[in-house]
């Protein structure tokens, strides 16, 4: 595991400033398995909004399904509310190639077709392979192709990061 001195919990500061003035009226918060849920979590009590936040998975949509399968992910999603005509902020802790939102707004629109989508990330480190952008990034770092960077959060909630090299 590699070290970067990144401070998860002043990013997610910055990351909730962001994300509030992406509030309008009926709008929705929708946290990417795993680290994106936990910040749409925490955002949606934090920015203290009603109902609760949705969770999307990107397995079923993804463009690499043959190689990882469903054992890569056993999560599912929920989306305790009517996606049609909803403004929708997505949630997510790292955007990189931009492949899990493709395949994560594939499964919003089974769903619904939303009134609007907006992208919110806890960090953005660069690498698109798709024409995606964040409306909010906290943080933009770059990291070599052959490390991952993931959000970790701790028994009482509290958000770190893990960086690994890949195999």
């Amino acid at each position: 595991m590699s070290s970067l001195n990144l401070d998860a919990e002043a990013l997610y500061a910055d990351l909730r400033a962001g994300v509030r003035g992406l509030l309008q009226p009926d709008v929705v918060l929708v946290g990417i398995w795993s680290g994106g849920a936990w910040l749409a979590e925490r955002l949606h009590r934090d920015l203290q909004l009603p109902g609760a936040p949705g969770v999307i998975s990107s397995a079923l949509h993804r463009d690499d399904f043959g190689s990882r399968g469903m054992a890569a992910s056993t999560d599912h999603t929920k989306l305790p509310f009517e996606v049609a005509g909803r403004p929708i902020v997505l949630i997510d802790d790292v955007l990189y190639t931009g492949r899990t939102i493709r395949a994560v707004i594939n499964e919003l629109y089974d769903f619904g077709r939303p009134a609007s989508v907006q992208l919110a990330v806890l960090v953005d480190r660069g690498g698109r392979e798709l024409p995606i952008s964040a409306a909010v990034s906290a943080a933009r770092i770059a990291l070599p192709r052959g490390q991952r960077l993931s959000l970790a959060r701790d028994g009482a909630g509290r958000f770190s990061f893990d960086i690994r090299e890949l195999e």
